[in-house]
């Protein structure tokens, strides 16, 4: 069903929301692609962008890589949760913007990743042009370039279940973006420490929900990741 957001097809501004928990190694490049993006949907469609970085109880050196990137702003926080996390990113987006106290506040675009992974440099050029057919929601894939932590058969298992195409079947708070006024109607990310993005989008159904192949983000397939029962052990259960 295609909502009323859906007729409303202007993006005027982009907000991005990056949660991360110690991620000083892969951190750089996360954020090194961002830039890019965020530059490319500014030169192509005219959108101002606000990158956010949710430090939630990092204790390594993600404040000192953030702190070489001035045009990505930080926000610090001590709960250990990455739904919360997410959500109290989104909401400072939403605040530095107006989204909340708007009556009208579908102008603003929402988008998350993980500080683990790299978008493409037109992620958000593609997810606002898409926003544009009248979708309320753009749920994307992902993809990894480095296996070296696991054996041979662990890529060719995962590529072989795994739908890269448009239509796949997949969620991943690496790859989504939705109106900030579809975000608010449905309550936005619950403070879930996994599945914070399953959850939401289960409740998008009443609403235009885009689900692209055309911007795939590389993300980590390291043996140990930061979150029990998140990607790292799903790849790591098909050794």
């Amino acid at each position: 069903m295609r909502t009323a957001a859906g007729s409303r097809r202007g993006v005027s501004a982009v907000g991005v929301v990056v949660p991360a928990r110690d991620e000083e190694q892969l951190l750089p490049s996360c954020l090194d692609a961002l830039v890019v993006a965020a530059d490319r949907v500014q030169d192509a469609c005219g959108t101002t962008v606000d990158l956010l970085v949710v430090l939630d109880l990092c204790v390594d050196g993600s404040a000192r890589v953030l702190a070489a990137h001035p045009r990505v702003r930080s926000l610090a926080l001590d709960v250990g949760n990455v739904g919360l996390a997410r959500a109290a990113g989104l909401t400072d987006v939403m605040s530095r913007h107006g989204a909340q106290q708007s009556v009208d506040p579908q102008g603003l675009w929402l988008a998350t990743t993980d500080a683990d992974s790299r978008v493409p440099p037109d992620w958000l050029v593609r997810q606002v042009e898409i926003a544009g057919t009248g979708a309320d929601v753009v749920l994307g894939t992902v993809d990894v370039d480095d296996w070296s932590e696991h054996p041979a058969h662990v890529q060719r298992r995962w590529r072989s279940s795994y739908d890269p195409r448009d239509g796949h079947p997949h969620v991943h708070g690496a790859n989504v973006g939705l109106r900030a006024e579809v975000y608010l109607a449905v309550g936005g990310f619950p403070g879930l420490a996994l599945d914070e993005d399953v959850s939401m989008v289960a409740l998008l159904a009443e609403h235009h929900v885009a689900r692209s192949g055309a911007i795939p983000v590389i993300t980590s397939a390291r043996a140990h990741g930061r979150l029990s029962g998140g990607f790292a052990d799903h790849v790591a259960a098909l050794g």
